[in-house]
């Protein structure tokens, strides 16, 4: 994989629906190499540090290829990379390629996948539709995001290397289709708790899992 498009924004606040709402969803691709930090990346920052950011999102990546998907789905709409929030814009995966606790090299950082990308309401802000979230949710295109185990410095161009995988890993596609799963059967059982097992998931997705299928059990 390539890194196609480094995209940074620090916090704005802009009018929605008649109320201010502060946003750092409006990145833009930038030039030269940046550092890469256990918590953002340089001359980029979150705006609501309680649903965004934090060590586990330090860096949220969306696939260049997801672009022709949207452009058919929303017709006559400008997408300039970034658009979706994203820091890394990489030239080619699929969320079924990338399984939580993937551990990449790029530049001279070392970073790990954690989780899929649960959109709020700013997505909607940012493509000016109400209907865009649960679109986004949708069409399973939700990109995915790491953790930095080694700071360090990217830029667009640099190769995106798998250095490891966990055993008994699970793709971020998985991870997102039990999250919204109305009900379980026993394969899917199965699966969550080989995923409250990964390192690599945060203890909150966890926790969320061992509740849905302790509700399974009554």
């Amino acid at each position: 994989m390539r890194l196609v498009s480094l995209n940074l924004g620090l916090p704005r606040e802009i009018m929605w629906h008649g109320t201010k709402v502060a946003t750092s969803i409006f990145k833009r691709p930038t030039s030269g190499r940046v550092a890469v930090r256990k918590l953002n990346l340089d001359g980029d920052r979150q705006a609501d540090l309680t649903v965004h950011g934090g060590e586990y999102k330090a860096v949220y990546c969306y696939s260049l290829t997801h672009y022709e998907y949207w452009r058919a789905e929303l017709p006559g709409l400008e997408l300039p990379l970034g658009i979706f929030g994203e820091n890394f814009t990489i030239d080619d995966f699929s969320e079924d390629s990338i399984h939580i606790g993937d551990r990449f090299s790029v530049g001279s950082a070392e970073v790990t996948v954690t989780q899929p990308r649960l959109p709020c309401y700013k997505l909607g802000v940012r493509f000016q539709r109400n209907d865009m979230v649960k679109r986004f949710l949708a069409s399973r295109r939700t990109g995915f995001y790491l953790a930095v185990e080694r700071e360090g410095e990217v830029g667009a161009g640099d190769e995106i290397t798998l250095s490891s995988r966990e055993d008994n890993s699970i793709p971020v596609s998985e991870i997102t289709r039990l999250y919204v799963a109305k009900t379980y059967n026993d394969f899917d059982v199965a699966s969550i708790q080989n995923a409250v097992h990964l390192a690599a998931l945060p203890e909150s997705w966890k926790s969320h899992f061992r509740e849905r299928i302790q509700m399974a059990r009554v």
